[in-house]
């Protein structure tokens, strides 16, 4: 079981209900992903392209280029760019909340 995994379960398991992000609400954010490998390198380049138009970039780099394999540098490109849009939908929700609240500011 992944660390996320584990962790959703305890919340799960505590009851823990309140407006949150979950993982399943990550991965819907995502409708693209496409990688790239600068020839010559082991940096391999993952923009994930959420809902909204809007791309998140993760990268990977293998120390020693005896060691890399295009697989691996996908999979932990692709993580690093899906921990980004945790950071984006984390704050959005907070605004939502707090609008909710009644914080809500004219524009003018």
């Amino acid at each position: 079981m992944s660390n996320e995994a584990a962790i959703e379960q305890e919340i799960q398991g505590k009851g823990l209900n309140a407006p949150r992000l979950t993982p399943e609400h990550i991965d819907s954010m995502i409708v693209a992903g496409s990688y790239h490998v600068f020839p010559g390198t082991t940096v391999t380049v993952c923009c994930l392209t959420l809902r909204n138009g809007f791309t998140v970039v993760g990268e990977s780099a293998c120390a020693s280029p005896e060691n890399f394999d295009e697989s691996i540098g996908r999979k932990i490109a692709h993580d690093n760019a899906r921990e980004k849009i945790w950071q984006l939908e984390g704050y959005l929700l907070r605004q939502q909340l707090y609008e909710l609240q009644g914080n809500v500011e004219s524009a003018s």
